[in-house]
C-alpha cells in the first residue's frame, strides 16, 4: 500500500511538471513560474492530489539546491573565484548585513522583540538560490555582469547560513528562563556544543580534507572507476561524492550547498569535470523541479484567507526593501545601464534556506507557531512572486529604460560625412569593421550595447552608443550623404525596421544586411534589399570545405565542390524567394528538388576527370609531387 501511494505521488509530481512547465514556457513565463504554479493546483488548496507530504518532499529536493552549486563550482576555477572576491565579500556582505538591519528595524517597530526582530532580519535578508541560479542559466545570464553579481551575493548568502545558524539559538537564550538557555545552546548543530577552538578546527580539518581529495586522490578515483567502462558506476561515484560532502558539512553544522560548492571548484581543472558535470546535472534538474513544486504546494492560503492584508503588505514590504537596498548597492558597485535594476530584481525575494531557518528558530522557540507560519507564508510568496518580478523587469522596466537611456544618454556624434554607416559592432560586425578600416575606409560605427561600446573604445574603436532605430541618431551619423549602411546587427527585427526607414527616405543608399536565416533573407528581399549574407552560412561552407580536406579531398577539390554548392545556394535562393511569396507547399517541395539538384551536381562534378597536375594551389600536393618526382 506504501508503494502504491509512493507511485501515485511520483505520478501526480511527474504529470505536474510536464503539462505545466512547456505551457509556461510557450507563454514566456519561465520554467520556475511553471513548476511554482504546477505546485499550487496539485495542492491540498486547489486539487487536492498532494497533501501535508509536500513539506517532506521539498526538504528531500532541496538536495537539487545542493547538486547545482556543485555543478556551478565546476565551471568556476579557483582563479576566477579570486577574481570575485571583490563582489563575493563586498557587494555579497554589505547586502546581507544592511538588508538584515532595516528588516530587523522594521520588525522591532511592529513591536517584535529585539532578539526575534534580529533573527527575521538575518532570516530573510537571504535570497533563493535554487530560483535565481535557474533563471541565469534558462535566460543565459550568468556571464551577464548582473548575472555574475547575483550569483557573488548568493554565494556569500550561502556562507552566512553558517553564522546565523549559530547566532539563532544565542538570540533564543535571550527570550528564555535561565534553566533553559543552557539546553538552547546545545541545538546549534544538533550534538552537545563544542568549545569554540575544537569547532573551528573540526571545520579548517573539513575544508582541508575536500581539498586534497579533491586535489590528489579524486582523479585516481574517477580514472579507476572510468576504466571499468559502465557508466552506472560513474554515476554512483558521482552521487556518492556529492551526498558524502552534504553529509559531512551538515555533521559539523556547515551549509551542505557550500561545501559541495568547494568541491566542485576544486574538481574545475580536473579531466573529468565535464563527465561530472552531465553526469549530475538531470539529476539537479529534476530535484529543483521537485523542489519549486513542492513550495507551490506548501503555500498556507488557509492562512492566507484568513489575513490577507496582513500577509500582501509584509510580501510587499519584504519584496520593496530588499529591492530598494539591492538597487543602492548595485549603482554603488558601478551596475550601469539598467543591470543594476535586473540585479535588484533577480535577488528581491526569500531564500529557501529560510525554511531550514525558520523551523530551526522555532524548535529554539524563538518563534511561536503563529509567528513562524506567517514567516514561511511571506517567504513562498515572495519565491512564487520572483519570476512574475522578472517577467515586469524584462516587459516594462528595460523597454522604458533602454528609451529614456537612448533618448538623454546617447553619444553625440561629430559631424562627419562618412561614406559607411555600420550598425552593429558585435562578432559579426567587428569583421566588417576591421576589413573597412584596414582598406582606409571612413566608418561611422554604432551599437546599442553600453558594455561593447565602452570595452570596444579602449582597443582604440572610434564607436558611438545609440539606438540605431530612432531616426534621429541615423540623421546625426549622416544617413543623408551616406554611400552605404551595413546592418550587422543581432537584433533581426529592428534590423528589418531599419532597412525599411532608410529603402524609403534615401533610396540612393546601398544596404548591405546580416540575415538570421533564409527567411529573414527573404524578408528584406520583400523591401528590396538584395545584399544579405546568411550570419552562419559562409562560416559553416568554409568548415566543410575543411571537412573535405580532412576526409580525402584534395585542398582544391574540396575548395571547388565547397564554391560549386556556395554558388548553386545563390542561385536558388531567389527562386525560392518567389515560391516563398506564392505558394507555401510549393515551396517546401522545391526546397526537396533543389537539395537533391545539388547533390547529383556535386557528384557529376566529383566523377569528372581532374589530372593529377590540376592541383591549382595546392601546395602540399605540388611538394608530394616534387618530391615523387626526384626519387625517380
Amino acid at each position: 500500500m506504501h508503494n502504491q501511494d509512493f507511485f501515485l505521488n511520483a505520478l501526480i509530481y511527474l504529470g505536474a511538471s510536464v503539462i505545466s512547465v512547456p505551457i509556461a514556457k510557450k507563454l514566456g513565463l519561465g520554467s520556475v513560474l511553471g513548476y511554482l504554479l504546477a505546485g499550487i493546483l496539485i495542492g491540498p488548496f486547489v486539487l487536492g492530489l498532494v497533501g501535508t507530504e509536500a513539506g517532506e518532499v521539498m526538504h528531500f529536493a532541496e538536495f537539487g539546491v545542493v547538486l547545482m552549486l556543485f555543478i556551478i563550482g565546476l565551471e568556476l576555477e579557483p582563479a576566477l573565484l579570486w577574481k570575485m572576491r571583490r563582489s563575493i565579500f563586498g557587494l555579497g556582505g554589505m547586502q546581507v548585513i544592511i538588508t538584515a538591519v532595516i528588516i530587523g528595524l522594521v520588525a522591532s517597530f511592529l513591536n517584535f522583540q529585539i532578539h526575534r526582530a534580529i533573527a527575521i532580519g538575518l532570516i530573510l535578508a537571504l535570497s533563493s538560490t535554487a530560483i535565481v541560479l535557474q533563471t541565469l542559466s534558462e535566460k543565459g545570464l550568468m556571464r551577464n555582469i548582473a548575472g555574475r553579481s547575483a550569483f557573488s551575493v548568493l554565494l556569500f548568502q550561502d556562507m552566512a547560513v553558517i553564522p546565523i545558524l549559530a547566532v539563532i539559538p544565542l538570540l533564543a537564550t535571550l527570550g528564555l528562563p535561565a534553566d533553559l538557555s543552557d539546553s538552547a545552546l546545545n541545538n546549534i548543530t544538533g550534538v552537545p556544543a563544542l568549545p569554540g577552538w575544537l569547532q573551528l578546527l573540526i571545520i579548517i580539518g573539513a575544508m582541508t580534507t575536500i581539498v586534497i581529495i579533491g586535489r590528489f586522490a579524486a582523479q585516481h578515483i574517477f580514472r579507476l572507476v572510468a576504466e571499468t567502462g559502465l557508466h552506472e558506476v560513474f554515476v554512483a561515484l558521482a552521487l556518492l561524492l556529492v551526498i558524502g560532502i552534504a553529509l559531512a558539512m551538515d555533521a559539523i553544522g556547515l551549509s551542505p550547498a557550500l561545501g559541495t560548492f568547494i568541491a566542485g571548484v576544486v574538481l574545475a581543472d580536473s579531466e573529468y569535470r565535464h563527465e561530472l558535470e552531465t553526469t549530475i546535472d538531470p539529476f539537479k534538474g529534476l530535484l529543483l523541479g521537485l523542489f519549486f513544486i513542492s513550495v507551490g504546494a506548501s503555500i498556507n492560503f488557509q492562512l492566507f484567507v484568513s489575513k490577507p492584508l496582513i500577509i500582501i503588505q509584509f510580501v510587499v514590504l519584504l519584496i520593496l526593501i530588499k529591492f530598494i537596498v539591492l538597487l543602492i548597492l548595485g549603482r554603488v558597485f558601478k551596475l550601469k545601464k539598467g543591470y543594476e535594476f535586473l540585479f535588484a530584481f533577480l535577488l528581491a525575494q526569500s531564500s529557501e534556506f529560510s525554511f531550514v531557518l525558520i523551523s530551526f528558530s522555532k524548535q529554539n522557540q524563538l518563534f511561536d507557531e503563529e509567528t513562524a507560519s506567517i514567516l514561511l507564508l511571506i517567504v513562498t510568496l515572495s519565491m512564487a512572486i520572483s519570476p512574475l518580478l522578472l517577467i515586469f523587469n524584462d516587459k516594462m522596466v528595460s523597454p522604458i529604460l533602454a528609451r529614456w537611456q537612448n533618448k538623454l544618454e546617447y553619444d553625440e556624434i561629430e559631424e562627419e560625412e562618412n561614406p559607411v554607416i555600420l550598425a552593429g559592432f558585435g562578432r559579426f560586425g567587428l569583421a566588417i569593421g576591421r576589413i573597412l578600416l584596414a582598406n582606409g575606409f571612413k566608418v561611422t560605427i554604432l551599437d546599442s550595447n553600453p558594455s561593447n561600446v565602452e570595452t570596444l573604445r579602449k582597443y582604440g574603436f572610434k564607436l558611438y552608443y545609440g539606438d540605431v532605430t530612432r531616426p534621429q541618431l541615423l540623421e546625426k551619423a549622416g544617413i543623408k550623404n551616406a554611400r552605404m549602411l551595413i546592418l550587422s546587427m543581432a537584433e533581426h527585427d529592428n534590423a528589418l525596421k531599419v532597412a525599411k526607414y532608410v529603402r524609403e527616405k534615401y533610396p540612393e543608399v546601398k544596404i548591405l544586411a546580416r540575415a538570421r536565416d533564409i527567411f529573414h533573407t527573404f524578408e528584406y528581399y520583400t523591401i528590396n534589399v538584395k545584399s544579405v549574407r546568411r550570419e552562419m552560412f559562409d562560416s559553416a561552407s568554409e568548415l566543410g570545405e575543411q571537412a573535405l580536406a580532412e576526409l580525402g579531398y584534395s585542398k582544391y577539390e574540396a575548395y571547388r565542390a565547397t564554391r560549386t554548392f556556395k554558388h548553386h545556394e545563390e542561385q536558388i535562393t531567389q527562386e525560392l524567394y518567389k515560391h516563398w511569396l506564392e505558394d507555401s507547399g510549393k515551396f517546401i517541395q522545391e526546397t526537396r528538388r533543389f537539395s537533391e539538384q545539388v547533390s547529383d551536381t556535386l557528384q557529376a562534378e566529383k566523377n569528372y576527370s581532374i589530372h593529377d597536375t590540376d592541383c591549382a594551389w595546392d601546395v602540399d600536393s605540388i611538394k608530394e609531387e616534387a618530391r615523387s618526382e626526384s626519387n625517380k
